[in-house]
């Protein structure tokens, strides 16, 4: 069984914790460390406004919080330094604060195997995207799972370029909102960023275009990509559209149906889908078939959906059980 503990119990700490209390996880949550009241997390973690009530009862004692008959250890340590995480193969670090070498190695000084960051860190031994250069994760102790975005991009444009080979690409990201964002018109890090966030439609930078190239540096030079934070909750989209460097020899959506047959990661879908049809997927990117378009012989339009908080915590699960399967002790 590998042992978890979760530093941060924001959105992905909470989405983190619903997926790993379903079914027979072989991941064992161990603690929880957070610098909010164990009160109002717990009652953050029974009533969800994107995924709805917790069907499992939530209690709380003081420096613990219920789940069904289970107790999980609960502290408020703002350094990880101040725990015992020994004997904890992956702390899953999602504060959001992980963006210095001393924030992002405190769980490895409190004793734990490795840490894994939800969300892009220079301060991470390595950048790692399922589907896109996993493996290149080696021996790292500290690892960051890059963004949503980064996640459900760069496995679809590795897909392609080793499948029809990409000349140039632009992708559009199509974002929910997200608390980086004010509710109402506020001073923010850009004129654009500074409105209300469920009121427009947003125009604006995203990380990913850095993320993309890291993981996959041969596309250096032949993407660009957007981002449009937009007025809904939950589930994003990628807009993309793509010249290949040669011509395309037989139908995109069966070229698509052939090379994505069993994928965890991306999945497609036949219906005439709306974004909260995907709420609580867990693949990185489901992609629309009725969407995909073809212009000539060397262009191609595509349109996937992603839960960005959902499908992103599938993968960082997916990742822990890969960095705690490493021969111990790790280098």
């Amino acid at each position: 069984m590998t042992r978890v503990f979760i530093n941060g119990f924001g959105r992905i700490g909470r989405t983190l914790f619903r997926q790993l209390i379903q079914g027979d996880s072989d991941l064992e949550i161990v603690g929880i460390n957070d610098i909010a009241s164990l009160e109002i997390c717990a009652y953050l973690l029974r009533y969800d406004s994107v995924y709805g009530p917790l069907p499992t009862p939530v209690t709380t004692g003081p420096d613990w919080i219920g789940i069904g008959a289970r107790r999980i250890a609960f502290s408020h340590a703002p350094d990880l330094r101040a725990l015992n995480l020994s004997g904890v193969d992956v702390v899953l670090e999602c504060t959001g604060r992980a963006q210095t070498r001393a924030v992002a190695e405190a769980g490895l000084e409190a004793g734990a195997r490795a840490v894994l960051i939800s969300g892009p860190s220079e301060a991470a031994d390595k950048t790692v995207v399922l589907g896109a250069n996993e493996q290149e994760l080696g021996a790292a102790r500290i690892v960051s799972n890059a963004s949503c975005t980064t996640n459900a991009i760069a496995p679809l444009l590795r897909l392609l370029d080793l499948g029809l080979g990409i000349d140039k690409a632009h992708v559009t990201t199509i974002h929910c909102y997200t608390s980086s964002q004010p509710t109402t018109d506020a001073p923010g890090a850009s004129p654009e960023r500074s409105r209300a966030a469920a009121v427009s439609m947003i125009p604006t930078t995203t990380s990913a275009t850095g993320q993309v190239i890291g993981v996959l540096p041969d596309l250096a030079g032949r993407i660009s990509i957007a981002a449009v934070r937009v007025p809904c909750i939950s589930v994003s989209a990628v807009d993309a559209v793509i010249h290949t460097s040669e011509d395309i020899e037989q139908p995109v959506t069966e070229f698509l149906r052939e090379a994505l047959a069993g994928s965890s990661l991306i999945g497609l879908t036949e219906d005439p889908c709306v974004s909260t049809d995907f709420r609580a997927r867990p693949e990185s990117l489901v992609l629309s078939l009725p969407q995909t378009m073809t212009t000539g012989s060397r262009q191609i339009r595509l349109l996937g959906w992603y839960d960005n908080e959902w499908g992103f915590s599938a993968r960082m699960i997916e990742m822990a059980r890969r960095m705690a399967a490493r021969p111990d002790p790790v280098p």
